[in-house]
């Protein structure tokens, strides 16, 4: 578990529950407590104390089983006193922890197979409890979210970074906005890679001279970007339901308080456009796919049509040939040329003769020409 007390321009950081509890509440600021899945499954009876320590309050039942459940898509709810979101960013979902150690991972977790690029598909849900002056998030095992933004908000406190121009959350809903925007880059920086190995895939389906048998990685692309549409759909339905209920807030009193309400309203509006931005890509690369499947079959169509045609042509160059030496082949005396001396070659020329008119009638028809590639 990691704590982060935000006042201001200063960030100080705990790993203390207790400590929280007993220094409580910051007159300016507010508290980000953010502790892995398996590890809220054993403290949840400590971070309900404390809540109702700090805050008064302490979260629904039904929204402590949300926060707790690894298969839920990302979806928003609230209350009178806080808001939940539930949103699912780019990582394994399966990292159980052993309940006597809760937020190690496992060392036996099984490995998926396919591409790498196939092995980075998945997602894990992050859950989200806004408060007034707290946020509670709820991470995988070992989440690089948590730890990536935790590196950046300590950085961001520094003088160097201050006199940068880097400004701390002003709230727990800014922050909460800002590690869900971190999640949504996630996807965005996965768009190349996924895009190189799906063109390199084409290229292979389009080129004629080899034979295309990744058919079960390629059968697992087209399931994973259906998988991504899907999450990326209930993200951007997640958003839009947070970015509607902050409509209805009261107004504010200040000019501040009004700068940062639009704010907020900025940093939702920016999330879904990236995740708009996800959707629309993963549609294309799955239209890009069907494409490249159905141009691959209609080439292999085209080749094999060319390959009839070509043995269809031989067939009948060759046919009169056999009706010639089946001819001279009966056992009759009386047949012509059978016994004069020169009868072979006579035989040969007129076989040649035949031979050679077919393949000139059928070249001008284009039996013989290959279909342009």
């Amino acid at each position: 578990m990691r704590i982060f007390n935000i006042q201001g321009s200063k960030v100080t950081e705990t790993d203390s529950l207790p400590a929280l509890v007993s220094a409580q509440l910051p007159a300016q600021g507010f508290v980000w407590i953010a502790c892995a899945r398996r590890e809220f499954e054993v403290m949840q009876g400590q971070v309900q104390a404390a809540l109702q320590t700090l805050c008064g309050m302490q979260l629904v039942d039904l929204h402590i089983s949300d926060l707790l459940n690894n298969q839920l898509p990302s979806h928003y709810d609230y209350t009178s006193q806080y808001d939940v979101l539930v949103f699912r960013r780019l990582a394994a979902g399966h990292s159980e922890t052993d309940l006597a150690q809760p937020g190690l991972p496992l060392s036996h977790l099984p490995v998926r197979g396919g591409p790498p690029i196939l092995r980075r598909i998945d997602t894990s849900p992050v859950g989200f409890a806004v408060f007034d002056q707290i946020v509670l998030t709820v991470h995988p095992t070992e989440c690089t979210v948590r730890d990536t933004y935790a590196a950046k908000l300590l950085q961001s406190a520094s003088a160097e970074s201050r006199a940068a121009g880097a400004r701390l959350p002003t709230s727990p809903a800014d922050l909460m906005l800002r590690v869900v925007n971190q999640m949504v880059d996630g996807f965005l920086d996965l768009r190349r890679e996924l895009t190189h190995q799906l063109d390199h895939w084409q290229t292979e389906l389009l080129n004629p001279h080899t034979r295309f048998n990744n058919w079960s990685s390629l059968m697992d692309a087209r399931l994973s970007l259906h998988y991504l549409d899907e999450v990326c759909e209930d993200q951007r339905a997640a958003v839009q339901d947070w970015l509607e209920a902050t409509k209805t807030w009261p107004d504010p009193t200040t000019l501040e308080a009004q700068r940062e309400r639009d704010l907020l309203h900025v940093r939702s509006r920016d999330v879904l456009e990236h995740i708009e931005r996800v959707v629309h890509h993963v549609r294309r690369m799955e239209q890009s796919v069907e494409t490249a499947v159905q141009m691959h079959f209609s080439v292999q169509g085209s080749r094999t049509n060319d390959i009839m045609r070509t043995l269809t042509v031989l067939t009948a160059i060759f046919l009169p040939l056999n009706l010639i030496t089946g001819f001279f082949g009966m056992n009759f005396d009386a047949l012509p040329l059978i016994h004069q001396q020169s009868g072979i070659w006579m035989a040969v020329g007129i076989m040649l003769s035949v031979a050679i008119s077919l393949v000139v009638l059928f070249w001008r028809k284009r039996y013989l020409a290959r279909t342009p590639r």
